[in-house]
This record gives C-alpha cells, structure tokens and sequence, in this order.
C-alpha cells in the first residue's frame, strides 16, 4: 500500500478492495464459498484489521502530517492551492492522440499512407 496516503478512493473502490480481501481471507482460512461462514467471523479469527481501515489511518496521518508543514513545501502549497482564471468554453482542442483516428487506426498511419504506393520505398522503411 505504498503511497495509499494519496489515492483518491471512488465509489466502487472500497467494494472491490473488499471483495478481495475477503477472498484472500477465506482462501487463507481454508472456507470455500458454501461455509457457512460470515466474513467478520473469518476476520476475527485470523485477527486482521482491514486494508480499508488501514488506509484511512494513513490518509488521517498524512494530512495531520500535512497540516504541520509550513505553507512553503510542495505539499503545502498544493493544499491551499487554487485555479485562478477560467476553463475555456465549448469543445476542448485536439491534441497529438486524437488525430491518430484519421487514418483509421489507432496505431497511427501505415507506411503506404505516408509515403503513397511506390513498393520499393516503403521495405526500407519498415
């Protein structure tokens, strides 16, 4: 869990993170499925806390640790950070990757496309 103080965590996160903790449990306790067992019985009795509770004890301490920092460091300054200006209106520009499409592939134009039909040009290139 290096760097979990930063993770931004969604919604379906937590749910997956879960999902397989409890799996790697179950599997290390030797239950399958068809037990009839919960999973906080199977949590107690390998003594584990969970990753998720983990997790926000490293994100508490950072930003405990953050909020000793001077205003000076990196971290700091990106916490009282603020955009100032405004977005742009409308569709956003192209860039480089999005013109790739015009070829019709996304692993960009082939040879022939850039150096036409001559058959002897384009096996030196390749």
């Amino acid at each position: 869990m290096y760097g979990s103080e930063t993770w931004t965590i969604k919604a379906r996160d937590p749910r997956r993170i879960t999902a397989t903790e409890i799996k790697y449990m179950r599997r290390t306790a030797g239950y399958t499925w068809t037990d009839c067992k919960t999973n906080t019985q199977t949590a107690k009795e390998l003594k584990i806390t969970q990753i998720l509770d983990k997790l926000l004890e490293y994100k508490r301490n950072w930003i405990q640790h953050v909020n000793r920092m001077s205003r000076n460091t990196l971290p700091g300054i990106m916490k009282h950070y603020s955009p100032t200006g405004r977005r742009n209106y409308g569709r956003p520009l192209k860039r480089l990757l999005d013109t790739r499409d015009r070829y019709g592939s996304t692993s960009g134009p082939t040879p022939r496309q850039i150096y036409g039909d001559d058959d002897d040009d384009v096996s030196g290139v390749i």
